[in-house]
């Protein structure tokens, strides 16, 4: 057992490896944003590849990559330590840059793009479980906010740097010298600056109620899959609010270009959205104040009225305000869906219930990969902002009617009773 003077939790008290891991998840940003402008132009331009349909089974493959091994790395950060696999995340990144420039044909860019999905499970999952180890309950919601707000400022500055780069010189090779100088620094600082944070989250554990403690791995799947509605609702909303990200990834682009809207216009608007991201900084610390339930509520409607708006007006600024309005609505949901499994779990599971919840939440990225492409192959463009705007509508209102309120000081939630043959018996680590 840890005492409070062995053990202190906060980010101030921690500040140094906390910085050093917002660091690292802008680099995990920057590692994804170097592909997003390039590949895709890469792909038709020198390989040749023509098909939307290929470019959204990209998007299918990474979504369940990513969501699988996000299940994984939770599980594995639990009982090996945070820092071995952020080590193992930045290491199955160092091939990338390799493989992106001298790959001959799309089906090397897959393989890189499997690598891709690997890393950023490993290293995305890794940094904000770290974040929540250092802040401890009261921070908790700040932590996540300032990881997802650097996380998505980093995608947005690797997907502009490259793109500069591959406007100055060409699409490849030297792009990728710049992804090569990210993973590589990244690898490093992970070797030799970051320090193990899970001795901080096993210091909590004085202050929970132990009948919950070392639930075996299919268990807690149960639990934050369906055996807690209020884990449940955030796990479907976390999926379905991924239909939208997916959304301004391939539909937005191809139905402004159709309204008419030059290319240049149509990448300032889809950037608005992606902006918005950066005000998690604020919203995550804003549900450590008034709870995690309302800016989730608020946010799953606010960003389906913005996807919806979309179709339902005509005109450069009134699509960048409605583009602004969606993102401002997943700023505000984003950061706190996660919070939410981090608040219910138990400290020794709570990485492997994150790492469910994860799954989950990218695996929203292929569905809604395979949703949206169907209701514009059969259908419209239009259609797919319906759709996507009804269920964020529905999935809003299923948080409404079974979240509780998960903050660890005002909070309603009670964790259901272990799952076991007697309640009396205490439950062994499987």
């Amino acid at each position: 057992m840890h005492t409070d003077t062995e053990i202190k939790q906060g980010i101030r008290e921690h500040l140094g490896q906390f910085s050093l891991h917002v660091l690292l998840v802008f680099a995990t940003g920057l590692t994804i944003g170097s592909e997003r402008a390039v590949v895709p132009v890469l792909g038709r331009d020198v390989l040749g590849v023509e098909s939307l349909l290929v470019i959204g089974s990209f998007v299918v493959s990474f979504g369940f990559v990513k969501a699988l091994l996000n299940l994984y790395a939770g599980k594995w950060g639990g009982e090996y330590g945070r820092k071995p696999v952020l080590v193992l995340g930045w290491a199955t990144a160092l091939p990338l840059p390799v493989i992106l420039i001298f790959a001959p044909s799309w089906g090397w860019i897959t393989i890189g793009n499997i690598l891709l999905g690997i890393n950023q499970a490993l290293t995305w999952s890794m940094a904000i479980n770290a974040k929540i180890d250092i802040a401890g309950p009261e921070q908790r919601g700040l932590a996540v906010g300032i990881d997802e707000a650097f996380g998505y400022t980093g995608v947005a500055a690797g997907a502009w740097i490259t793109g500069v780069i591959a406007a100055r010189t060409s699409l490849r090779p030297e792009p990728f010298y710049f992804l090569a100088i990210v993973v590589v620094l990244a690898f490093l600082i992970s070797i030799f600056l970051i320090k193990e944070t899970v001795q901080l989250a096993e210091a909590e554990i004085d202050d929970e109620d132990h009948h919950n403690a070392n639930l075996p791995f299919v268990e807690v799947l149960k639990r934050a899959t369906y055996g807690d509605k209020t884990l449940f609702a955030a796990a479907q909303a976390g999926h379905i609010e991924k239909f939208v990200d997916t959304l301004f990834w391939l539909a937005v682009p191809l139905y402004l270009t159709s309204q008419g809207l030059g290319i240049a216009a149509v990448g300032f608007i889809v950037g608005i959205h992606s902006a918005m991201y950066f005000l998690q900084i604020a919203t995550g610390g804003l549900a450590d104040r008034i709870g995690r339930r309302p800016p989730v509520v608020a946010g799953m409607f606010l960003a389906g009225t913005g996807v919806l708006g979309m179709v339902l007006v005509e005109g450069y600024l009134p699509w960048a305000v409605l583009s602004g309005v969606s993102g401002i609505g997943m700023a505000l949901l984003y950061p706190n869906l996660m919070t939410v499994p981090g608040d219910a779990a138990h400290p020794t599971w709570r990485a492997t219930g994150m790492g469910v919840y994860r799954m989950w939440r990218d695996a929203g990225y292929g569905v809604g990969a395979i949703l949206v492409g169907l209701a514009m192959e059969f259908v419209n463009a239009e259609a797919a902002f319906y759709m996507i705007a009804a269920l964020m509508f529905v999935s809003g209102i299923i948080v409404y009617l079974w979240m509780e309120e998960t903050h660890p000081e005002f909070g309603t939630h009670e964790p259901p009773a272990p799952a076991t043959p007697t309640t009396n018996q205490p439950i062994s680590d499987d």
